[in-house]
């Protein structure tokens, strides 16, 4: 009989990123519908979390606890620091008890958000690392990458790239990306992102109030290089956001607010307070799956985050798109709504409105665009999957 194959992800899982878990969820779509006798745990950031709600056993990613809250006092500089090195040995440990590793999604070769070098990118670079060193695959699969500026966090990334097994992209910017990094990418295949493999609610069109938008928002403060002016960019975008939101309550249109991560919460308190009005309510989301019946019920979606915008363009959602990163560019760019973007840090509410308008009067031709995009998506996702099989399941007989 033969061994059943150990299978490991490995991310920021279980931490309150919807997009994050729904590339999980595909995932284990994929290994249990392909690779049934494959045994599979986590090492990931919620392990609880991941435990509950996808049935895997999980490990937590870093000894410390506090590992992602801001080191102000002795007592968390040292903690951090340890943990670091506690982390090398704890990695390693996991590592070795796997055949292959699988990083699922995430943009885990950019910093589009503000990121520090010795937080995930450190432990990519560990798990890489030691894969290599153990004979372990590791495999990037469907992630997202974009062109780093910070010295110490391009080295990482770059390396940790070069280490990994097998590597594909979620566009053709996230693979231009890594080989402006000096990554060989010859071999590297650009696919949808993993999301469009999830099951999505059937086309029916709107379900919901009659003149439903669904508005997706972020605490966004800009990127890795906004630091400095990072309160400037949240208050431009969270103004520019509200008043788009109150111009369309006093259209009489119902607008349901949607979010993709935990730290979004205080971006919906603070539109409800501001636009006191029955006319907006808040979802409460647990899931991509959740995400997508929210816009399969809307007439049109006005979003942030990009995996906000998968969702949407999933359920085929005429969507009109803030954007903060050249990834949510291109989605737009790949599902034929290139037209509809605006940017996240300039955010003009006539503008928006103006584009708005423009999407809704072509409600009906963008629908069977998407429609069309989205069977496309399946198939390469498919492709993908067969791809992915033969990098990290060779000794797998296929009819």
């Amino acid at each position: 009989m033969r061994t059943p194959v150990r299978a490991g992800v490995f991310g920021l899982l279980g931490s309150g990123n919807l997009g994050n878990d729904g590339s999980l969820e595909a995932v284990l779509g994929y290994l249990r519908a392909e690779h049934p006798d494959t045994v599979v745990d986590a090492l990931c950031g919620g392990p609880e979390v991941v435990t509950a709600r996808y049935g895997i056993p999980a490990t937590r990613l870093h000894w410390y606890r506090g590992e992602y809250r801001t080191a102000s006092r002795v007592g968390s500089i040292v903690g951090k620091g340890l943990g670091k090195l506690v982390d090398v040995v704890r990695t390693a440990a996991w590592v070795r008890r796997h055949d292959v590793v699988i990083v699922p999604g995430m943009g885990v070769l950019e910093a589009t958000l503000p990121l520090r070098p010795w937080g995930f990118p450190y432990s990519l670079f560990l798990l890489c690392a030691t894969g290599r060193l153990f004979g372990t695959r590791v495999a990037l699969v469907g992630v997202g990458a974009a062109p780093i500026r910070d010295r110490a966090t391009r080295a990482l990334v770059r390396r940790s790239a070069r280490l990994a097994a097998y590597r594909s992209y979620r566009d053709t910017l996230s693979r231009d990306a890594m080989r402006e990094m000096g990554v060989d990418t010859a071999r590297d295949e650009v696919h949808p992102d993993l999301a469009f493999a999830l099951p999505a609610p059937p086309a029916s069109g709107p379900s919901g109030p009659p003149g439903l938008v669904c508005v997706g928002v972020m605490a966004f403060h800009g990127g890795n290089d906004d630091r400095a002016r990072a309160e400037e960019i949240h208050r431009r975008y969270l103004d520019g956001t509200t008043r788009f939101v109150r111009a369309l309550v006093e259209e009489g249109r119902p607008v349901r607010l949607l979010t993709g991560d935990a730290c979004d919460a205080r971006v919906v308190a603070s539109i409800l307070d501001a636009v006191d009005s029955a006319l907006v309510t808040a979802a409460e989301a647990a899931s991509l799956a959740d995400l997508m019946k929210e816009t399969a019920a809307a007439d049109t979606v006005v979003a942030t985050r990009y995996h906000n915008l998968v969702c949407a363009l999933k359920t085929g959602t005429p969507t009109l798109a803030l954007t903060y990163a050249a990834k949510s560019d291109a989605l737009m760019d790949r599902m034929g709504l290139a037209a509809y973007c605006h940017p996240a840090r300039e955010v003009d509410a006539d503008r928006l409105l103006e584009q708005f308008r423009a999407l809704e009067k072509r409600s009906a031709e963008l629908r069977q665009t998407l429609a069309e995009r989205n069977q496309d998506a399946a198939r390469q996702l498919a492709v993908h999957f067969t791809a992915l099989t033969a990098a990290l399941f060779p000794a797998k007989e296929t009819p």
